[in-house]
């Protein structure tokens, strides 16, 4: 047989250790009984040929070692043994060059340095694998940490109980300073004084209709005072209250009223009663009243306070048992302080809901925009909890303690945030995210406590008021469409006026 038909492609030094044998012919015959079996070998092991395989992508080839050592020889003859003789690098010279040191990741897999970059950014590991297309990270919302506008307000209230300032949707503030009430235009920053209460009556609470054409006005006296806004002409007068009405609010057609003397009151400016019903459910003071988007639901917050045993003074102790307690001062008694958050529909002469979860007076108070049926309610220095309800069955769905006294809650229309502002002691304002409760911004500036809050039209501007005799104007929400922090314009120029 001609050995170049059945030379196999073998490394150097194998083709005399391998021999093939062809088999004889099979026949059958018996075998004696006491012979052997014979032996016969067989082989069909095959050896790829790798020298046309792509080795430097696999880390095979590499750059020889710098070391010179005595094994070098017996490297280069393993490598032959192992993957053909091609596979051996050859020196210029036309010798075996030095081959290199074992490498560890023989077989993983290296980039192929001589195609074209990738135009995208990777990012790559130490093995030169390839990761995955770098995301460009959310930016977070930034919120200024000052005021763009800041007004004087001369005897601006330092009392928890009223609400003096309000915003319309026609872009009109209007202020309670004393016996005075002032509308300011935040479009051309004009101040007209809208009336005079007389030295003794004065300003408790300000309300605008949703139109804002109509203005409520409630007096020290008990009466609530209706103004056009426009006109500045007051159109009537309704009593029913026996003392000061601190808090107002509206729906569509009917107009709420809290007072000191623990009663609701509903006036309807389209018949000619006072009140066209009482809501009697609180102990103490209504300090906080809101209507639902839907009109179907009123709120409404105070300090119902019960006499607790265990805060009864006794000569054998200088000390109280219950340290959540006020003093009243008729009866040398302490009350302790159960408030309660009630819940009212506009049929019903009770209330459908109780919630007493709060520990201090409920004057902040928020219905979401976003979803309905969820209230939200801040309690008094002792409680200091922001909590959220589902008013569809009375649970609480959430609660955050802030470390102060909550006075004003306001949910964002434009996204699902709510701003609320502080007391004692941090007399701060903050930003929350809902439903995760996380804190997006705290803003100081404010000297006292952060007891007034009203919100711009376009739902990203709010206005502050505390007991420093200042408002203070914030951008802080985004705009619906673009989510963008609103931008000072010349009527927004930062500067220091005043009211009157």
């Amino acid at each position: 047989m001609d050995s170049k038909k059945t030379r196999l492609n073998l490394p150097v030094g194998m083709e005399m250790s391998l021999r093939l044998e062809t088999p004889p012919p099979r026949s059958y015959s018996p075998a004696p009984a006491t012979s052997s079996p014979s032996k016969t070998t067989y082989s069909d092991r095959f050896i790829p040929c790798r020298s046309s395989s792509r080795l430097q992508n696999f880390a095979l080839v590499e750059k020889p070692s710098p070391k010179e050592g005595g094994n070098e020889a017996y490297t280069r003859l393993l490598r032959a043994e192992l993957f053909g003789p091609d596979a051996v690098p050859c020196s210029p010279s036309g010798q075996a060059a030095s081959p290199m040191s074992p490498n560890k990741n023989i077989f993983r897999f290296k980039t192929d340095h001589s195609a074209p970059s990738s135009p995208f950014p990777t990012v790559g590991n130490e093995g030169g694998v390839l990761g995955e297309v770098l995301t460009p990270p959310k930016v977070p919302r930034k919120i200024p940490k000052t005021p763009h506008k800041v007004l004087d307000a001369p005897s601006l209230q330092d009392d928890f109980y009223l609400n003096l300032v309000d915003w319309s949707s026609q872009n009109m503030l209007v202020v309670g300073l004393g016996t005075c009430v002032y509308l300011w235009s935040a479009s051309t920053s004009k101040v007209t004084k809208l009336c005079d209460l007389g030295p003794r009556d004065s300003v408790c609470g300000v309300q605008w209709t949703r139109e804002g054409s109509y203005l409520a006005i409630g007096t020290s006296l008990g009466d609530v005072q209706i103004w056009d806004g426009t006109r500045c002409k007051r159109i009537r007068t309704m009593g029913g209250h026996q003392t000061r009405a601190g808090v107002l609010a509206w729906s569509s057609c009917i107009l709420a009223s809290g007072s000191r003397d623990k009663n609701i009151l509903q006036h309807d400016l389209r018949v000619s009663s006072d009140f066209i019903n009482k809501l009697a459910g609180h102990r103490s003071e209504v300090c906080g009243l809101k209507w639902s988007h839907d009109d179907r639901e009123l709120a409404s917050g105070g300090n119902d306070n019960q006499v607790c045993e265990l805060c009864v003074p006794s000569f054998q102790s200088r000390f109280f048992l219950c340290t959540n307690h006020e003093t009243d001062t008729r009866n040398g008694l302490h009350l302790c302080c159960e408030s309660k958050l009630l819940i009212w529909n506009q049929h019903s002469q009770q209330p459908v809901h109780r919630l007493s979860e709060h520990t201090a007076a409920v004057k902040a108070i928020a219905w979401s925009p976003h979803q309905n049926g969820v209230l939200a309610s801040g309690g008094g220095t002792a409680d200091r909890c922001i909590r959220f309800w589902n008013t569809k069955n009375g649970s609480q769905l959430n609660s955050v303690d802030t470390g102060s006294q909550v006075c004003n809650l306001a949910w964002c229309k434009n996204v699902n945030e709510l701003v609320s502002t502080h007391g004692y002691s941090q007399n701060q304002i903050m930003v929350w995210k809902y439903p995760s409760l996380g804190k997006v911004a705290t803003l100081t500036g404010h000297t006292l406590r952060v007891l007034y809050l009203a919100v711009s039209p376009d739902g990203q501007t709010i206005v502050t008021g505390a007991g420093d005799e200042t408002l203070r104007f914030w951008n802080i929400f985004p705009t619906s469409k673009t989510q963008a922090t609103v931008r000072d314009t010349g009527v927004w120029s930062l500067g220091r006026t005043s009211i009157r």
